[in-house]
């Protein structure tokens, strides 16, 4: 009898784990993404007015973005190495045809109109740069040589301007990271990173001469919001307010006054940090991080474990990026960056990030799972 029942729970295991690696599903990396989207919904359900219909919204991207995620896992790396050159290219026309023909919407030309489908292109960059580069420099020896790192940059600097053009200087500054992330796995020295650095502080009045006056405000508005504390500082007044009323332990979930009595602005979106803090706290908001550090732990353990080059240098771009999102959403929410409209990946409402972001776990994913090294 006993050895029946082993017997059947072998078979059992057995296809259970046939199932999981025909799925190309990491399952640490996946049960961390599946904790931090409930947790999202019940943060969404109080930010946004305990509305069910905005849970309904978000719960279809988030079905979508997860069935991309699986999707894209299926795909050997090698097929994502051979497109690199065609989606990046196909990214940037996309961006000047914004320029162009984009539609224009809260002082900002980024999306095109397809129909009924409304498309911002700039998020597909976010995945397509770090591609690119990591092709680039994975077709020679590492580290890369001062030609090829010319080269690397200002395949990086491309759709990084355009972006900032529309003006999107959130979105730009994640695409700049994404693909400097790949430039700074690929072996530099850290004197060159230092040189670099610097180079970038210097040339800080130079930039502050191209940007807009809105983004000068946001700078000034980060230095001292105080200032004025009733128009171009008020929301990071407000975020403060609502994230040191939170205290230890915090109000409770649907306990956040700011939300609810309409202070804070941009509440389910990119100030949903705020929100989260004062109904949970302290301890809600390290648990929340914990979360967060276990996903580019394992994307980083993914990085690491890569057979290729192409594949190592993307992986690790990837969970830099990541790293990137979570940081400066946190930072502006808590005033220590300014403010540049920047989601908190996963957790706030909106389509787009959650379906670029999934579509790199799925890429990661695909890394890990096919463990095959590319055809050269």
């Amino acid at each position: 009898m006993q050895s029946e029942i082993h017997h059947e729970q072998f078979e059992k295991h057995s296809f259970l784990g046939n199932f999981l690696r025909k799925l190309h599903v990491d399952i640490p990396l996946f049960i961390t993404l599946i904790l931090i989207s409930i947790l999202s919904f019940v943060i969404l359900y109080s930010a946004g007015g305990q509305d069910l219909d905005v849970l309904i919204r978000q719960g279809t991207r988030v079905c979508l973005a997860f069935g991309l995620m699986i999707l894209l896992a299926h795909v050997e790396p090698y097929q994502f190495k051979r497109w690199s050159v065609i989606l990046f290219s196909f990214g940037i026309v996309l961006l000047l045809a914004v320029l162009i023909l984009g539609q224009i919407g809260k002082g900002a030309q980024r999306w095109l109109e397809l129909g009924a489908f409304r498309f911002q292109p700039s998020e597909m960059i976010k995945i397509t740069t770090p591609m690119m580069i990591a092709w680039y420099l994975a077709a020679y020896s590492l580290p890369p040589k001062p030609k090829q790192l010319l080269i690397a940059t200002i395949l990086i600097l491309v759709p990084t301007l355009l972006i900032a053009k529309q003006p999107d200087l959130g979105t730009a500054l994640l695409v700049a990271s994404s693909g400097a992330a790949v430039i700074f796995f690929s072996g530099l020295s850290w004197w060159f990173i230092v040189g670099i650095g610097s180079l970038l502080t210097a040339l800080t009045p130079v930039l502050w001469h191209f940007m807009r006056e809105y983004q000068r405000d946001r700078v000034l508005t980060f230095i001292n919001p105080e200032a004025d504390p009733l128009g171009r500082g008020y929301h990071i007044i407000q975020s403060k307010i609502a994230i040191g009323s939170g205290g230890i332990y915090g109000k409770g979930w649907l306990g956040s006054t700011q939300s609810e009595l309409d202070f804070l602005p941009e509440s389910s979106t990119d100030f949903i940090f705020a929100v989260f803090a004062e109904e949970f706290g302290l301890f809600g908001c390290v648990s929340l991080l914990i979360l967060y550090l276990l996903i580019i732990s394992r994307c980083l353990y993914i990085a690491s474990q890569a057979k290729d080059t192409y594949s190592r240098l993307l992986a690790g771009s990837l969970a830099f990026t990541f790293f990137v999102y979570v940081f400066v959403n946190v930072g502006m929410v808590i005033g220590v960056l300014p403010v540049v409209g920047v989601p908190l990946p996963l957790v706030s409402y909106g389509g787009t990030s959650i379906v670029t972001l999934c579509a790199g776990f799925g890429i990661l994913m695909s890394i890990h799972t096919h463990k095959k090294l590319l055809p050269y």
